[in-house]
Order: structure tokens, then C-alpha cells, then sequence
């Protein structure tokens, strides 16, 4: 009899071992690395420069509040800042380099094709994995994302259909003459600006295309001011988007119509004359001054990212600045919450509570296909003249903005 007490003593032990939860980790590192792979050099050095300063400063925001709050204790965190060239090969070539040398997460990517690589690695090889570019919409479909690969940016449609409807229906206009980019930034964004007009009531009266990297835009100029359109609305970045407003101001066409830049940032705006900026419109992803906007939280968020970062590098963040520092500062969160590096695990706790969380341009949320819905998704913005400035980088007024999950492709056209 006692012994058959003892065996169902056991037993019962066992059972009640089994079906505890397992025990936290009590014990992990006290420094990890995570990656920073950026095109310092090659077409767009100068804004992935600007997304390496947000990285950095998120680390720097992290390590000064004593590390990551993992359950064994404070983990300080270290960038490791390497180079993509904006080129699939060394890009591929230099992430698997960071997987080696043990990184938790990697965030970075200008250049969307190569983000688009990276990502379908992630999938097979799972990395907490955060974008910081406009990735292409393609990337968003179901079963090509990869479940923690996260994008803080939406794709070249949102850009398209946000400045189409901005044009459209804060600004009135009701012909447009197009511009493309000849690749999938440029075509989604055309996609995006011909479903805003269709919603809105507006007539595409011409289109034309312009491969990256074109210097000379006078005979598509010229084709656009024969259309006589009420606005040009056009998707050159960067430094392409800088000789195509130089040239357009040089003609006088602002005189005949709205000057519309799809999507713009401080340093394509530094790169212009204060005149050839003046009285252009776009659609910008964050602006460091929000005081226009009429909501004071977002406002004094903005205010204290800004200052931040102003402190650290002399100038306040543009908007590539913005999403990188949204995209770790919620990498740092995803490790926080799960209490863990495991990228499932990571993933997993992003995506609880509706996948809620607060950024420096307001409350945004993780969708489905894990694009970041965000109240102010992007802003309004008009250029400034030299008479209207108060210093060196008073670049816009905030006119306006639009937000939320509406602004996004619909989840059923990228197969949810």
C-alpha cells in the first residue's frame, strides 16, 4: 500500500510539473548588437545618413534609461553600422555578415529592392527585421512578408494616393498631369494617384515617364505645360526630385499650375533655392515642427524627439530620421515586451493589444501585413520662400494631413 501511495505521489508531482508554465529566463547577455545596414555611399548616402542619426539616437535613448528592461536584467545596446551600397549583392553579403556576428535585429534599407531581398530571407531564417524605407507594395502581399519582418513606412501606393487626394481634395484641383518614376516606386505611386482621382472626381490629362537618375527634364516640361493641367503632380526623390523643381521653377511652370512633389524630405528641400521651393506642395512623413497641425500631444511629441536629436546632431530630424527611430525604438519594444531576442516572440508581442503603440508623430498600430497604420500618416506640407523663412531649416508650413488604415492598400487587394 505504500508503495502504491508513493507511485501515485509521484505521479502526481510529474503531472504538476508537466503543466507548469516554464520558468522566465533568469540569466542572458548584458550587451547585444543590432544591425544598422544603410547605402552610406553610392545615390543615396545622404538620406540613409539621415536614417543611420535615428538608429543611433534610438540606441543612445535606450542605453540611457540603463539598457533594455529584460527579466535577468539591464542589456545595453550596440549598433553595428555597416554599409549596403544600394547593391543586392553587398547588401545580402553584409547582413549575412551582422547574422554572424550574432545581431538580435536589423533595420535599414534606402533602397526598397534590397529590403524586398532581405525580407525573404527573413522568412526562411527568421530576424526581427525593420525596414526603414518606402517598401514596395508588392512586398506587402500575404505570404511574401515575412511574420517579423515590420515596416515603419508604408509603400510608394500610400504616397500616391495621399498626394493625390491632398490635391484633389484640400487643394481643389481637378486635372492632373503625372509623372512617374520608370520602376516600382514610381509606378505604385502612380497607382496610388490614379485611385485617388478616380475616388475624388479628377481627370488624369497627361503622363509621362523619367528613369532614376535623369538630370534633364526640359521635353517632359514642356509636355506638361502643353497638357495645361491644374497640378504636376510627380514622384522623383531625392536628388532627381531636386534637378526636376530647379528645372521647373527655370520655366516658370509654377506660374501655370501647382507644383506638387509627391514625397519630400529636408535635405531634397535644402538642395533647392529657397525660390524653386516656394509654394510647392507634398506629402512629407514627418515634419519636426507640428505646432500647425492643431494637436498639441503629437505636437509636443514631436517638439521633444526633435530637440533630442537637434541636441545630438546640430539640426533637426528629417523624415527618413523619423522612421528609423520609430522602426528600433519599436524593435527595442517588441524585445521588452516579449522579454526575450526570439524574432516569433517578438513579433508575437508587436502584434498584441490590436498591435497599439505611441511614436514621436503619434499613435500608430501593426495592420495584419504588418504596415504600421498611424493616426498622421503623412503631412501636408508647402514650401517656404526666402521672405517667409526664420532660419535655416524653416522649410514648410504644415497645411494639412490624412491617416489611418484608409490611406493604406486594402488588406483584401494584397490577398488577406
Amino acid at each position: 500500500m505504500k508503495r502504491l501511495w508513493g507511485l501515485l505521489a509521484l505521479s502526481a508531482l510529474c503531472s504538476v510539473l508537466a503543466t507548469s508554465p516554464a520558468p522566465a529566463q533568469t540569466s542572458g547577455p548584458s550587451k547585444v548588437k543590432v544591425g544598422i545596414l544603410l547605402p552610406l555611399t553610392g545615390p543615396f548616402a545622404a538620406v540613409a545618413e539621415t536614417q543611420k542619426q535615428g538608429a543611433l539616437l534610438a540606441v543612445d535613448v535606450i542605453n540611457k534609461k540603463g539598457g533594455l528592461d529584460m527579466p535577468w536584467g539591464k542589456v545595453q545596446v550596440e549598433g553595428m553600422v555597416d554599409d549596403d551600397e544600394a547593391k543586392l549583392d553587398v547588401g545580402v553579403r553584409r547582413y549575412r555578415y551582422m547574422m554572424s556576428e550574432g545581431v538580435k535585429g536589423v533595420g535599414g534599407q534606402t533602397w526598397a529592392p534590397l529590403s524586398y531581398a532581405i525580407n525573404a530571407i527573413v522568412s526562411r531564417e527568421p530576424m526581427a527585421y525593420f525596414p526603414v524605407c518606402v517598401m514596395a507594395k508588392e512586398a506587402f502581399q500575404k505570404g511574401k512578408i515575412a511574420p517579423s519582418t515590420f515596416a515603419a513606412a508604408y509603400s510608394p501606393w500610400t504616397v500616391g494616393y495621399t498626394a493625390g487626394t491632398q490635391a484633389v481634395k484640400t487643394l481643389g484641383k481637378k486635372k492632373i498631369f503625372f509623372l512617374a518614376r520608370s520602376d516600382s516606386w514610381g509606378w505604385d505611386i502612380r497607382d496610388g494617384v490614379y485611385a485617388a482621382a478616380k475616388e475624388h472626381g479628377a481627370e488624369i490629362v497627361g503622363y509621362d515617364e523619367a528613369s532614376l537618375g535623369t538630370s534633364d527634364f526640359t521635353t517632359i516640361l514642356q509636355k506638361v505645360r502643353a497638357a495645361k493641367p491644374d497640378v504636376f503632380i510627380a514622384a522623383q526623390f531625392a536628388a532627381d526630385s531636386v534637378a526636376l523643381l530647379k528645372q521647373a521653377h527655370q520655366m516658370g511652370l509654377n506660374k501655370d499650375m501647382t507644383i506638387f512633389n509627391a514625397f519630400i524630405t529636408n535635405v531634397v528641400a535644402k538642395g533647392l533655392p529657397p525660390e524653386a521651393l516656394q509654394g510647392v506642395y507634398a506629402m512629407h512623413y514627418f515634419y519636426y515642427d507640428l505646432s500647425a497641425l492643431g494637436d498639441s500631444g503629437v505636437a509636443e511629441k514631436a517638439a521633444a524627439f526633435t530637440k533630442l536629436f537637434q541636441d545630438k546632431y546640430g539640426y533637426p530630424p528629417d523624415a527618413y530620421a523619423a522612421i528609423a527611430y520609430i522602426a528600433y525604438m519599436e524593435m527595442f519594444r517588441g524585445f521588452e515586451q516579449s522579454k526575450s531576442f526570439d524574432a516569433a516572440k517578438v513579433a508575437a508581442a508587436l502584434k498584441a493589444d490590436g498591435g497599439k503603440f505611441d511614436s514621436v508623430k503619434g499613435p500608430g498600430s501593426w495592420r495584419e501585413d504588418n504596415q504600421a497604420a498611424f493616426k498622421y500618416g503623412a503631412f501636408l506640407v508647402k514650401g517656404k520662400g526666402p521672405a517667409d523663412r526664420k532660419g535655416d531649416w524653416d522649410l514648410f508650413t504644415v497645411e494639412g494631413s490624412m491617416g489611418g488604415d484608409q490611406i493604406l492598400p486594402p488588406l483584401k487587394s494584397l490577398g488577406y
